[in-house]
């Protein structure tokens, strides 16, 4: 029983730990399931305080609670499909854990219910599916009678592939497009009450089924107790994927990390995150509760750090075009309006826009939220709200002068463009 780092990412090393004997040697059995009543679960949980790791931060023991609540047969659908593209932390896990992230849904099964579980991912994502599949082959010869079967979907690697509706709207049989229905737990793939946790959150849920919910308060803070996995890339020596403690100093990370140059900002939280200048870094901590005081989020756990000889600018105009290229093409407020956004934004960067460009950014990031089908347009406004609070410097002096020489600078922000059917023109 370890109450220092590592935790989750005990077991992570060059091989992916999919043995089940292996895997067990290093973290230790699981209880046996069956011996814990669904409702003892749900309660342990509750005193763990765990929330959910894939963005909302939701308590984990309430979804539970709500789909073991509800009639019929129900499923468990493990999300690690990772459309954020700044992030590594759940194909980190995928690839190098994929025993403990099976051991959490089986867990979360037991609690709901659930005879079926599925794991999603990206069907690009080779290693993963290959440490997955490795995982379920060699647990299911110790599958017991009524234990949860596993199964493995590979689904399109695109940033709304998480939006959990999306997923479940895919694996239905539909589109993958995000709805605005009736949440899963009340009807999910094939209408059947489905419980969806991302992978990182079920990792903590099946150590806490090992060690309790003691041990998982001894890190962390009495609001946000346990550990996070966080991505940090940019302007920093050793990028990669870290374990923490819930409430560690962002200062601290950053040393960890080795800074490579000065920094302007950092990004926290991912795309639909908030930039924060350098000039507040020194007092941040990483906990959802101490990042709301400074109106960030931790999110999906992003941390980009933007170098001085990165332009925030040519970073915004980029993402923006992402933005309205991921766009599920089922509102106005998306697809007209993250689409003018982005042709602002270009305009701006190369100087070739009028007096009110600036403005209309502003207005329109204040009004996407809350106007779409789904949440999408409402992270993005968000995204693009905050480059305009903290570089608007720099906003100013392109609309003023046009590119600048950071301009053609390497991206600090990965966007993957290849998207059949969009082009902004340019």
């Amino acid at each position: 029983m370890t109450t220092t780092l590592p935790r989750v990412l005990l077991g992570a090393g060059a091989e992916p730990l999919s043995d089940i004997g292996a895997h067990r040697d290093c973290y230790g059995p699981l209880p046996d399931l069956h011996r814990l009543a669904p409702s003892a679960i749900v309660e342990l949980v509750d005193r763990a305080g765990l929330r959910g790791h894939g963005g909302a931060a939701f308590p984990v023991a309430r979804k539970l609670a709500a789909v073991a609540s509800r009639r019929g047969a129900k499923i468990v659908l493990g999300n690690g499909t990772e459309g954020e593209p700044a992030s590594e932390k759940d194909s980190t896990l995928l690839r190098q854990v994929p025993q403990l992230v099976l051991d959490g849904a089986a867990v979360a099964a037991r609690a709901v219910g659930a005879r079926e579980v599925i794991i999603a991912l990206p069907e690009d994502d080779l290693l993963a599916i290959d440490a997955v599949e490795a995982a379920v082959t060699s647990r299911r010869s110790e599958r017991r009678r009524g234990e949860a079967s596993f199964a493995v979907v590979g689904v399109p690697d695109r940033f709304i592939s998480g939006q959990e509706s999306a997923l479940v709207d895919l694996l239905s049989g539909g589109e993958g497009r995000p709805t605005g229905g009736a949440p899963p737990f009340e009807r999910g793939i094939r209408r059947a009450p489905t419980l969806v946790q991302n992978v990182e959150t079920l990792a903590h849920l099946a150590l806490i089924a090992r060690h309790g919910a003691d041990w998982f308060r001894q890190l962390g803070t009495p609001e946000d107790p346990g550990t996070a996995l966080v991505t940090v890339s940019g302007a920093v020596i050793e990028p990669g994927v870290y374990e923490i403690e819930h409430g560690m100093a962002l200062s601290e990370l950053l040393r960890t990390a080795g800074v490579a140059e000065d920094l302007q900002a950092v990004l926290i939280g991912g795309y639909f995150g908030t930039w924060l200048p350098a000039a507040e870094l020194p007092w941040l901590r990483l906990a959802p509760r101490l990042l709301a005081e400074s109106g960030a989020s931790l999110g999906a756990g992003v941390i980009v750090a933007l170098g001085r000889s990165a332009c925030p600018v040519a970073e915004t105009a980029r993402l923006a075009d992402y933005f309205a290229a991921q766009s599920a093409g089922q509102c106005g407020p998306c697809v007209h309006g993250l689409a003018a956004i982005a042709d602002t934004v270009q305009r701006v960067s190369t100087g070739t826009s009028d007096a009110r460009a600036g403005h209309d950014l502003e207005r329109w990031a204040g009004e996407l939220p809350g106007r779409g089908a789904c949440r999408y347009p409402d992270g993005a406004a968000r995204f693009i709200a905050s480059a305009l609070q903290v570089f608007s410097a720099a906003f100013g002096d392109h609309a003023r002068n046009g590119r600048c020489d950071r301009c053609a600078a390497r991206p600090t922000l990965p966007t993957p463009m290849a998207i059949a059917g969009y082009s902004t023109g340019r």
